[in-house]
């Protein structure tokens, strides 16, 4: 042990101090009060080592309560005193005080052991003392007949004060399980009634709860083939209460070791119990609807999991659909109805043997069903959850209408772990939120998959812009009259360590909904208008190559656009008029003056606006008017309609008539995904402008469009 100030070695000197000011009055000792604490010092140590040891060490407790009678501690008032000071002081200061409740609870318990085990061999060591004692007075009884009487009436007088005073139930049996002796404590575990104890046999407290070691051994310790044992165990009291306690039972030979008797020591440990359980309960119980929780939930799946061969399970995961409306619009307190109430009609869906229902929490819910047949069952308990669901739930006088959406897994056991059932649970469950909600889906491996790499690119976006992870690809823009390359738009790629090279549709959507795209589209832009002023520095002769750049919605918002572009256009030193912003047709419908303020500044400075995917957002033409655009970029989807042969009529007559509008307000026409020849003709028949796509090129490198316009210029 460590020595230094408030170290272990300080607090079992400190518990030694405390120990000998109790017993120093009630023992008789020629020693100084001092000298009697280092007489207990060694005692004290032992006591802790054994409060610390992996395993009970009843001798070692045995051993010091027999040592005290050494000390001269024979009066009955030194053991009453050493058991308070153990039960009030040993953990305290012998253990460790930063260990957890659970392993302080069990420092207590061992405590409380030992205090039995001291106790015991307290009374062995004073029933040898006393035996060793008459055996002296039997000697000398011809010439001290007198004082060997008084002698004996003494310590048999001692050992009642130990066996009427201890704070714990003492008993004591014969072999055949007759109880002969019982003390005052013990007496008032059970009742108080002398008579409804003593006389009784052991036997006959039997109790459901007994573990099945229990009568094993005790019936080894009544055959002289065990000394002791230590259980818990419940008894029944005259009343129908329960009583549990802490048991010791010890076996008594006689001086040629022949069992004797047996001695029961218990410590009431029933306020104890409750208390735990009572814990347990809140720990594994929602406060507010008194369902299962997390907790519970997890150790009940975990164990369906785990349940052999043959055996299923069936899990539903619900949640609540706008339930953060309610909570927004009338509270709190409201919301919290609205859930004990739906706690309430899921509890009575899941009613059968293996069902459970829990509250994961917030809106969350989850229901359990196991057994070799969760296929059918899983389906009727689903089925049984949505017909909960349909009646409206009363609250504060408003009828509101419960709507959920449920993920189900279902599957053999013994397969997946709970963490990847319920993550598919989950996943399902998003699934059927995103189809509209009100519904159930069942789980896909598939969908699964998918939406687990999604997480994860998602959560790898943040870090792989600043690993330098992300490039770009260009794809030429050709102008239609004469083939010459135009410009390029960028397109951005991400080279992602375990999927490869992944296209924008993979991961844009994902850093719109995490805000990366900010930044992302920020480091596009730069790379592209430097790109853009590379290719002018080398092809000056044809005039300046230019760049489109794709705009997402949360850039048009972001309130840096005009700033971050100006910057980046002036560092690079390009011109405003070489860039051409893209921004999709569904992005302006019914944008107001404060969204298009931006893109009407980036349009006096010279830079051209791009309406992309024009076709698909059914705006009203007339707003073109008002739109600060410069060029109408045709969704792919006219150009598809050309791939047939004759093309539709229909569609050529729309191109033309937009061709024609777009022309009249002094607006450019490019169209996209042009794979042949024919469909680049009829194209420039119908007066479009620029077009890109495969028929021209894939999107590349900048040194392949640095290429293609060099061989423009020397052609």
């Amino acid at each position: 042990m460590s020595g230094e100030p408030g170290g272990p070695e300080d607090r079992l000197r400190r518990f030694a101090t405390i120990w000998s000011r109790a017993v120093y009055p009630v023992t008789s000792t020629s020693l100084t009060r001092p000298e009697f604490e280092e007489q207990l010092l060694p005692l004290a140590r032992r006591l802790c080592d054994a409060l610390l040891a992996r395993a009970f060490d009843a001798p070692t407790a045995k051993a010091i309560g027999a040592a005290l009678m050494g000390a001269h501690c024979t009066d009955p008032e030194a053991l009453s005193r050493t058991l308070d000071c153990v039960d009030a002081y040993l953990v305290l200061y012998c253990g460790d005080p930063d260990a957890s409740p659970e392993v302080q609870e069990a420092l207590r318990t061992r405590s409380a052991r030992l205090q039995h085990a001291i106790a015991a061999g307290f009374a062995a060591a004073l029933k040898e003392r006393t035996l060793a004692e008459q055996e002296v007075i039997a000697q000398a009884a011809l010439t001290a007949q007198g004082v060997v009487a008084q002698a004996l009436h003494s310590s048999e007088a001692r050992f009642r004060a130990v066996f009427e005073g201890a704070a714990i139930g003492i008993g004591i049996a014969d072999l055949d399980g007759n109880v002969l002796e019982v003390n005052g404590a013990l007496l008032r575990m059970f009742g108080g009634s002398e008579h409804l104890v003593r006389g009784r046999n052991v036997a006959e407290w039997t109790h459901p709860d007994d573990a099945p070691q229990v009568w094993r051994l005790y019936d080894e310790l009544v055959r002289g083939e065990r000394d002791h044992y230590h259980v818990e165990k419940a008894f029944y009291r005259p009343d129908g209460t329960v009583l549990w306690t802490n048991l010791t039972v010890s076996l008594l030979r006689d001086a040629d070791g022949t069992p004797q008797y047996q001695l029961a020591l218990m410590e009431d440990t029933t306020e104890r119990r409750l208390l735990n359980l009572r814990l347990r309960y809140e720990a594994t119980h929602d406060a507010l609807t008194g369902l299962p929780n997390r907790t519970l939930f997890f150790e009940r799946l975990e164990k369906a999991l785990g349940a052999g061969e043959g055996q299923r399970f069936g899990l539903c995961y619900l949640d609540l659909d706008g339930f953060k409306a309610i909570n927004d619009s009338l509270g709190h307190a409201a919301g919290d109805r609205l859930l004990v109430e739906v706690a309430d009609r899921l509890q009575a869906c899941a009613t059968a043997p293996g069902e459970m229902v829990a509250r994961l929490g917030g809106d969350e819910f989850v229901a359990l069903t196991t057994g070799p047949d969760t296929e059918r069952g899983v389906d009727e308990l689903v089925g049984r959850i949505m017909n909960a669901l349909v009646t409206p739930i009363s609250v504060d006088g408003r009828e509101l209408t419960v709507r959920g959406s449920i993920g189900v897994v279902e599957g053999p056991a013994e397969e997946r772990g709970s963490a990847e059932v319920l993550r598919s649970a989950d996943i399902t469950m998003y699934r059927a939120k995103s189809a509209g909600g009100n519904r159930f889906e069942l789980a896909d491996p598939e969908a699964d998959a998918r939406a687990i790499t999604r997480h994860g690119l998602t959560t790898a976006l943040p870090t792989a812009l600043d690993r330098g992870e992300f490039f770009i690809e260009y794809q030429p823009l050709v102008h239609l009259g004469d083939g010459t390359v135009h410009g390029a738009e960028a397109l951005v790629r991400w080279l992602h360590p375990q999927h490869g090279v992944l296209g924008p549709d993979r991961f844009i959507p994902l850093a719109e909904r995490t805000g990366l795209i900010v930044p992302l589209g920020r480091w596009v832009l730069q790379e592209s208008v430097r790109q853009a002023r590379a290719w002018q520095q080398t092809h000056d002769e044809k005039g300046p190559l230019r760049i489109n750049v794709n705009l997402s919605p949360c850039q048009l918002t972001h309130p840096g656009l005009v700033s971050d572009t100006v910057d980046i256009l002036e560092q690079a030193g390009l011109e405003p008029d070489a860039l051409c912003l893209e921004v999709t047709e569904s992005a302006l419908i019914g944008a107001d003056d404060d969204l298009l303020k931006p893109l009407r500044c980036l349009a006096e400075m010279g830079v051209d606006i791009a309406l992309d995917d024009f076709g698909t957002g059914y705006s009203n033409l007339a707003n073109l008017r008002r739109l600060p655009v410069r060029v109408l970029k045709l969704d792919r989807s006219f150009t598809q309609s050309m791939q047939q042969c004759p093309a539709d009529p229909v569609d050529l007559k729309i191109v033309e008539g937009i061709v024609s509008l777009a022309h009249s307000l002094n607006l450019a026409v490019t169209v996209e995904g042009v794979e042949t020849g024919a469909q680049a003709e009829q194209l420039r028949i119908l007066g479009c402008d620029t077009a890109q796509g495969w028929y021209y090129a894939r999107p590349g490198p900048p040194e392949r469009l640095h290429e293609l316009a060099l061989a423009d210029a020397t052609g």
